[in-house]
């Protein structure tokens, strides 16, 4: 009588669990980086939009108290709530004209 014998193989060989380590490091090294680019791009767009939020609301101002604010005009009287600034946490400010534009002095104390 002939006996055969069945091998039960379950599992992963250590080869085997190594390459898809090294899948899975090649896909997060490639990654990584990309996402780094695309955040500060976000914030920058972010930026972007707050100082036109901010600018039509100087607008909005200017229309009913006919003079131009300051920041802390815009709050006290709620054109805008206590915002930090922007998403990257730099500061904007308003020049005599109602411009709106990014402060070049630095970042906030509230940066992220």
């Amino acid at each position: 009588m002939k006996r055969i014998y069945v091998t039960n193989e379950h599992g992963f060989t250590l080869i085997e669990m190594m390459i898809v380590m090294l899948v899975i490091s090649i896909l997060l090294i490639v990654t990584i980086p990309n996402v780094g680019k695309h955040n500060s791009n976000i914030n920058k767009k972010g930026c972007d939009a707050y100082v036109k939020m901010v600018q039509s609301q100087v607008e909005a101002y200017k229309m009913d108290k006919n003079k131009v604010p300051t920041l802390e005009e815009l709050k006290s009287e709620g054109y805008l709530n206590d915002t930090k600034g922007c998403p990257n946490g730099k500061q904007i400010e308003i020049d005599a004209e109602g411009n709106v534009s990014v402060s070049s002095t630095g970042t906030g104390a509230g940066s992220s």
